[in-house]
């Protein structure tokens, strides 16, 4: 049985009142603001049978305003780049605010991160609406979003669900940086990864995926048995990992998979991760730098954390060949992603 209770995290002037949700079962406490979507908090159990918080984040409204990195967010209208902020959808070309080098990224400079949503009480969760209205951030039609968190015992599902008035672009995701050990912890280097991807998209130097469809085999990128993450790491070109990593191909059908395991030895915590989205960007927090000052007095240097974007494949608005991420009105955007935490 989940017990969920909400309380006032803090208010925004001109704004409104942020509301935070607590998800609580027998073996995992999720936390949840109205703000952003933004999940602040998950507290699991070790193999010591104590609890960590899991997740980076800040101690207090004002660092989640100040969220430059995306903890803990929702995602929207388009997670990831889109190249040169452009797009067209029925002949029409839309031009986007730049916020990330020559490219668009996570939605513009007020994406869906920085709004608050409406909430309500779901059995076992919280469900959190939004209305994005028709040139929001320079996309077409007037969008509504729900995202419904349910814990049930080990588990956390979202539910991802949007329509539109309009056909529009759309690619949601959760934006959680995961340190199995701790969220202050330094590094995820003792962590072991897999993912069960056969194929990724190798990426430009704008992080732009270049169109190809690459086998993983005989690369750092084959991470289909598990990998200890330290030496992984440091054979992927640039910084670290930030690619991703195909579920489904084009034509394949879209169902519910299991996408990814993370286990942390020292703790036990083990991590899986399914979904019905077609990719996963798997990222190794490359673009931290120890600058914020997070949950406790944390500071958050690069490779600390680890994220998992369950996501439609990054970019496909402007890559045919990739699964399609348009929304067109009268159909409905419906994803669902689970974490399930336990150890071994």
């Amino acid at each position: 049985m989940t017990e969920v209770t909400k309380e006032e995290f803090g208010v925004i002037p001109g704004q409104g009142s942020v509301q935070k949700w607590r998800l609580k079962s027998q073996s995992v406490t999720v936390e949840i603001i109205s703000l952003g979507c933004i999940i602040t908090s998950i507290k699991t159990k070790g193999r010591d049978g104590e609890f960590n918080d899991i997740v980076l984040g800040f101690d207090n409204l004002q660092g989640y305003l100040n969220n430059a990195r995306y903890f803990g967010a929702v995602i929207g209208r388009v997670a990831n780049r889109i190249a040169g902020g452009r797009f067209t959808v029925d002949g029409k070309e839309y031009q986007l605010a730049i916020n990330n080098g020559p490219n668009t990224l996570h939605g513009g400079v007020r994406g869906f991160d920085k709004a608050i949503w409406s909430c309500q009480s779901v059995e076992g969760g919280v469900r959190l609406t939004l209305i994005s209205p028709d040139g929001d951030e320079g996309f077409p039609g007037e969008l509504r979003a729900t995202v419904t968190y349910i814990l049930a015992e080990d588990t956390l599902s979202i539910q991802y669900q949007a329509c539109s008035s309009k056909t529009t672009p759309i690619n949601l995701t959760n934006h959680s940086y995961f340190n199995l050990a701790d969220h202050a912890a330094p590094d995820i280097y003792d962590h072991e990864v897999s993912i069960t991807s056969n194929a990724y998209l190798p990426v430009d130097e704008n992080m732009i995926p270049t169109g190809e469809i690459r086998q993983v085999d005989g690369s750092p990128f084959d991470l289909r048995e598990p990998v200890l993450l330290g030496p992984r790491v440091r054979e992927v070109p640039g910084p670290g990992f930030d690619h991703n990593f195909c579920l489904a191909l084009p034509g394949q059908p879209w169902m519910e998979r299991a996408c990814a395991r993370v286990y942390h030895p020292a703790s036990g915590r083990v991590l899986e991760v399914s979904t019905s989205q077609s990719g996963v960007q798997f990222y190794t927090a490359n673009f931290l730098d120890g600058s914020l000052q997070g949950k406790d007095g944390a500071t958050y240097p690069k490779h600390c954390s680890f994220c998992l974007e369950t996501q439609n494949w990054p970019d496909a608005v402007n890559k045919p060949q990739f699964p399609d991420a348009l929304l067109r009105p009268g159909e409905e955007y419906n994803h669902t992603t689970r974490f399930t935490f336990s150890t071994a």
